[in-house]
């Protein structure tokens, strides 16, 4: 039931915003253990770069996956790779979850690191 009122609540956000190519969409993704980070270009429908505590680049920080600094660790990371691709703007798909905990950190680490949403 509650998987099911995220789905609602995602298709209804995603309904609303597009990514694109100059523009992709930052999607989170997060589990009991991991958070994963994607840009998509829904134009084309493919992945653009993706991120996660399960990545190489994450997993040399020797951090706890589980955590909030975990996720602003991954935010960061995501932003690293999306500037090095030449993106500066993205549209923050927060996936149906609150923007609280998790997401929201992952989100402030994306800014921090030069990402504007």
């Amino acid at each position: 039931m509650k998987l099911e009122g995220r789905l609602r609540r995602h298709k209804r956000i995603t309904k609303k915003m597009k990514g694109t190519g100059e523009r992709p969409r930052l999607v989170v993704f997060r589990s009991k253990k991991h958070i994963y980070a994607q840009l998509v270009n829904d134009e084309e429908q493919r992945v653009i770069t993706g991120c996660s505590t399960l990545s190489p680049e994450f997993k040399k920080l020797n951090m706890k996956s589980t955590n909030k600094e975990a996720a602003y660790e991954v935010g960061k990371l995501i932003a690293k790779k999306a500037l090095s691709l030449g993106i500066e703007k993205v549209c923050f798909d927060r996936a149906g979850y609150k923007y609280h905990g998790r997401v929201k950190a992952l989100a402030e680490g994306a800014r921090k690191e030069g990402l504007k949403f």
